[in-house]
């Protein structure tokens, strides 16, 4: 009974929106791509949650039931089809409120991480994000060095990271932590909140308008949830309780989803992350790190790797105290994990290339052989 309740809730505050597509994030980039083919017949939508074997769209027809085409679904990697945030070509069956998507219009902006596990595959969280909240708690889930990991591949995604400590309640030493925060983050913006209390929650808003997409990514129990829901005014997610002993929590959202803000900001929910991979983020380790990237150019060795060598910038910088050494550990560890991750996706692409070699040889191979049974025939 709950759970409908919860359901209706949903559909009570999505209806006034679904009818104009400036509210879900359209704009003049999408536009451009639409009229640069003949789209005549389609319609467009905006993904906004990823099921098992279809998609929840919204679009000027409300909400729509989409799956993607067969030659779309065969020839696209997990990366390539749609994902929550993205915007899609669709032929609409109205009457039975259900889509069929064509094709995927480019994104401007994704965030990703590499899949879990030995595969190396990119995931895409989320898709034409203008902001990336990176959310983290002031209780025992405080730590610089996942804020940093967090930062990384936010500069990455092409969306402008906002940092949001959350649970503020509960610190005893707020000034602290943000001053700390600040010297990390630079000109990055960064809030501090409490979603329990309410206190920090209209900053927020203020970040946010019509057509504005923001994406809260963070680790299980900083209140990802709480706060969408509080800026919402409606109990549309599940929350949980955290651990005492360590601040953490359950995988209260199960799924990413988008949802809709009374003023028409929209707001993606993502589960908690235990485990947030590297994918292509050179780029956002130079600006997340920087004060020592600054530092690199100073070395004596123009190949210098900042851990052995002499006359080397950055190590002074660290015994000299500049440079904290956790800040320093923690920069060394993502440049490795970002090396490893470019030589697995240079081995992948490789062996990749030469089963399509060996497909294309054996197919030229057949054809020949039926070329010449023919000649003889």
């Amino acid at each position: 009974m709950g759970d409908e309740r919860q359901k209706s809730n949903r559909n009570h505050e999505r209806k006034e929106y679904y009818m104009h597509l400036d509210t879900l994030g359209w704009n003049s980039f999408f536009q451009q791509q639409l009229e640069s083919q003949d789209m005549t017949g389609f319609e467009v939508g905006r993904v906004a949650a990823e099921n098992r074997t279809n998609y929840l769209i919204y679009s000027r027809y409300s909400e729509l039931s989409g799956e993607v085409t067969g030659k779309l679904l065969f020839t696209s990697s997990s990366a390539e089809l749609p994902k929550v945030g993205d915007w899609v070509v669709m032929s609409v069956f109205e009457d039975e409120r259900k889509a069929i998507i064509h094709r995927i219009l480019e994104r401007k902006s994704r965030f990703s991480r590499k899949v879990a596990g030995k595969k190396t595959e990119e995931q895409v969280i989320a898709a034409n994000i203008d902001l990336v909240f990176i959310v983290q708690g002031l209780d025992g889930n405080y730590n610089p060095r996942r804020l940093e990991r967090y930062l990384v591949m936010a500069c990455k995604s092409a969306a402008e990271p906002v940092i949001v400590l959350n649970k503020s309640d509960l610190c005893d030493d707020t000034a602290g932590r943000i001053a700390e925060v600040m010297g990390l983050t630079g000109d990055i913006p960064v809030f501090t909140v409490s979603a329990k209390t309410g206190y920090g929650i209209d900053a927020l808003k203020n970040c946010i308008c019509t057509g504005t997409t923001v994406a809260f990514i963070g680790s299980s129990g900083v209140g990802k949830s709480t706060i969408i829901n509080t800026l919402l005014g409606k109990d549309i997610q599940r929350t949980g309780e955290v651990r005492e002993s360590d601040s953490r929590g359950r995988h209260i959202t199960a799924r990413r989803e988008l949802f809709i803000m009374p003023d028409g900001g929209l707001l993606i929910d993502t589960p908690g992350m235990r485990e947030l991979q590297l994918w292509n983020a050179g780029d956002g380790i130079e600006e997340t790190f920087a004060d020592i990237e600054s530092l690199a150019g100073e070395c004596h060795f123009k190949d210098c790797t900042h851990t052995v060598e002499t006359k080397c910038a950055v190590l002074e910088a660290v015994e000299e105290g500049t440079v904290p050494r956790s800040r320093y550990e923690n920069y060394i560890k993502l440049r490795r994990e970002l090396n490893f991750l470019e030589t697995r996706q240079s081995t992948s692409s490789f062996l990749e290339k030469k089963r399509q070699d060996k497909i294309l040889h054996k197919r030229i191979k057949q054809m020949n052989k039926t070329l010449y049974r023919r000649k003889f025939e």
